[in-house]
């Protein structure tokens, strides 16, 4: 499986979270509201969850392996430095 489309949607004035993005697959599989979080050793991805009737929270979707989460991560917080890159680019040739 292919991540083959990333779209990064940056958010302001969160300590924390700092953006979603939505990820495709093979052209043909999409998994929404992955979150950008600062975390205190930078940048994760969590996985698009629900809040269960206990008060916790459980994943709709999320990789099963390590290998597959580093290239999840990896993909999102690149597309994400990119698109933060590119704003602060355009704010500067304001």
């Amino acid at each position: 499986m292919e991540i083959t489309e990333v779209r990064v949607s940056p958010i302001e004035g969160d300590e924390k979270l700092k953006g979603f993005a939505t990820v495709i697959f093979d052209n043909e599989f999409v998994v929404r509201d992955l979150k950008i979080i600062n975390g205190q050793k930078g940048l994760f991805v969590a996985m698009p969850s629900r809040k269960m009737k206990d008060g916790s929270f459980k994943d709709v979707a999320h990789p099963l392996n390590n290998e597959m989460r580093k290239k999840l991560e990896d993909a999102v917080i690149g597309e994400y430095n990119k698109v933060k890159e590119e704003q602060q680019q355009a704010e500067e040739g304001e």
